[in-house]
């Protein structure tokens, strides 16, 4: 095994859902709150542009950056969303925004160089940046920051080997938002430093309570990477993209050629779809019941007496304290598997800070199983 394996870490989540997985094989019944993918299906009109496509033979390589009407579709999404007007010709079509990662932080990257984040956060980001050779640095954040980077912090712990920041608003796993002012200090800061700027996007339109726009109404420097999984209910169709800066498009358009050639066709022309009315039509009523799912959950904990800061902003988890009841979240998750049957996320997949005293609960199920979960909980707790 290669060094880098040693520091990269597993999705213990992973064992929790295949423990999950076993039990109901058995007969057992099961509350998922810890998988962090819709449990819609993809719409209709997406499914049919997808089957035919297949029908109609389209199944060949498309050029590395994506399908130029896809392309071109994402740019008429940005200005038709965000009255923001992006070239086609920025815009790069990935396999999941994982690829999209992989190809930012190809491209920015050196050994030794440091990519700061925020402590919780999504594990791939650090996991990737060490794939890189570069170093991952989580800086603890709480409550006081929404559970977001700012300005502040990024100066305290910029040093001579930073070279990027990461942001991801809303967040996984805390669902909150970094605030047009702050993301504009944070730009204007990593400019003046002469780093990058990457902002994850995957959860936007999945945004309830307040107006929000795309970091890239602040620059035109930021990589911006979003995704076809989260919002759109695709997630098995592994279709995400990136805008980036004009002076990058040749070097990710070549390092996409060597790593995976192209995204999958047949995803790439269902995804033409995603953007007409009947679709969004269709999105925006499940927006509406992720967010009844929220403004059930919230309250339902908080009443059970974990802790949650604040109320998220979007993407569908809740982060909530448990420290009243365990000092280890893993086993306060396998065991509420075992005696309960829910799944939950024990906070240590997400970072270190006060990991063990953190769990995340997925409300990407319907309300009728999350108040049968929280029944379960209840009782557990009892």
């Amino acid at each position: 095994m290669a060094r880098r394996m040693k520091d990269i870490q597993p999705f213990h989540v992973m064992a929790i859902l295949a423990r999950a997985r076993e039990l109901e094989a058995s007969g057992r019944s099961v509350i998922h709150m810890e998988i962090g993918e819709p449990d819609f299906v993809t719409p209709a009109p997406i499914l049919k542009a997808g089957q035919q496509a297949m029908t109609q033979g389209l199944t060949h390589y498309t050029p590395a950056t994506g399908l130029p009407e896809l392309r071109e579709a994402i740019a008429g999404f940005y200005q038709d969303k965000y009255g923001q007007s992006i070239s086609s010709k920025r815009i790069i079509v990935t396999p999941g925004a994982s690829g999209a990662l992989l190809l930012t932080l190809g491209v920015l990257i050196n050994p030794g160089d440091q990519v700061l984040m925020a402590d919780p956060g999504y594990p791939c980001n650090r996991n990737f940046v060490r794939f890189m050779e570069g170093s991952a640095v989580g800086i603890p954040v709480d409550g006081a920051t929404q559970y977001q980077l700012n300005k502040e912090l990024i100066e305290e712990n910029w040093t001579d080997s930073t070279v990027a920041v990461m942001l991801a608003s809303p967040s996984n796993p805390t669902g909150t938002l970094v605030s047009g002012e702050s993301l504009k200090e944070i730009a204007a800061f990593v400019k003046s430093k002469n780093g990058y700027l990457i902002v994850d996007e995957i959860y936007h339109g999945l945004i309830y309570d307040e107006e929000y726009n795309t970091a890239l109404a602040v620059s035109d420097d930021v990589f911006v990477i979003n995704s076809f999984s989260k919002y759109f209910s695709m997630t098995g169709w592994r279709l995400g993209w990136l805008v980036a800066p004009d002076a990058y498009i040749n070097g990710l358009d070549k390092l996409a050629q060597n790593l995976f050639l192209a995204a999958p066709t047949t995803a790439q022309h269902a995804a033409l779809a995603a953007f007409n009315e009947d679709t969004k039509a269709i999105l925006d009523k499940r927006r509406d019941e992720f967010k009844q799912r929220r403004d059930f959950l919230l309250p339902a904990l908080r009443e059970l007496g974990f802790k949650i800061s604040g109320t998220p902003q979007g993407a569908f988890y809740l982060y909530a304290d448990c420290s009243a009841f365990t000092q280890d979240s893993y086993q306060f998750a396998i065991q509420l598997l075992e005696d309960e049957g829910v799944a939950i996320t024990p906070g240590i997949d997400f970072g270190q800070n006060k990991a063990n005293t953190h769990l995340r609960f997925a409300y990407t199920t319907s309300l009728e199983n999350l108040r049968e979960g929280v029944k379960r909980i209840r009782a557990y707790l009892a």
